[in-house]
């Protein structure tokens, strides 16, 4: 019996970026606000995959706190702040639905392999997504293992039965959500503790935050 491999129903792990020559790892994102989990996480996909592709997203699921346009500006200062050339923010790929947005993305790179990243609390969501079996069929997927949710093996076995064959990515990411920084924010932490230290905000968006916050429940 061998021992310390992947366990039975496991997705493999992901190839280290020196065997990824001319893939692209795409990564929408709510960004409601984006939070040093999604620094963390665009960091760590820059270690795996030779570029890097994300926007922000109107997530069918989900209620968003912020417009678009805000949210998308919120992202683009941490693409700014990373400053990475392999990693870009292309807005134009953004659609409610991963389908559109992988066929926008066949279209601008029709030769190169495309990796659609998710968080592991999606897993259980994307059977259900539009167009699932042809989503899987244009690209490879891979999932980012996300504190207090586990992936469980049935949710990976519905998706091998549809095609898939997830990729687990090796990431620590920190245990930050949107939904805990949104309250923040609304309470005016930001303005009240003069700077970002104590949240989980990347520094560099507290300047738009200061001048214009979605979130603020204090703001006149």
């Amino acid at each position: 019996m061998i021992r310390g491999g992947p366990a039975a129903g496991s997705p493999p792990p992901a190839p280290s970026v020196s065997g990824e020559a001319g893939t692209i790892a795409l990564f929408g994102t709510s960004a409601d606000p984006p939070t040093l989990g999604h620094r963390s996480l665009l960091e760590g996909l820059l270690l795996l995959y030779p570029q890097v592709v994300t926007w922000a997203s109107d997530n069918p699921l989900k209620q968003h706190a912020a417009a678009l346009r805000q949210r998308t500006a919120l992202l683009q200062a941490l693409v700014n702040a990373i400053g990475e050339p392999r990693l870009s923010l292309r807005q134009d790929l953004s659609s409610p639905w991963a389908i559109e947005t992988l066929s926008r993305a066949r279209l601008l790179w029709p030769e190169q392999p495309l990796v659609f990243v998710v968080g592991s609390d999606l897993v259980a969501q994307i059977p259900a997504w539009k167009q699932v079996e042809e989503l899987l069929a244009s690209c490879r997927l891979a999932i980012v293992p996300r504190s207090g949710w586990p992936l469980q093996p049935d949710a990976l076995a519905r998706l091998q039965a549809l095609g898939a064959r997830p990729q687990l990515l090796p990431l620590q990411i920190p245990a930050t959500a949107s939904s805990d920084l949104r309250r923040a924010l609304a309470r005016g932490a930001i303005r009240s503790s003069g700077r970002a230290g104590g949240l989980p905000l990347p520094e560099e968006l507290r300047p738009l935050l200061l001048q214009h916050n979605p979130y603020d429940d204090h703001a006149p």
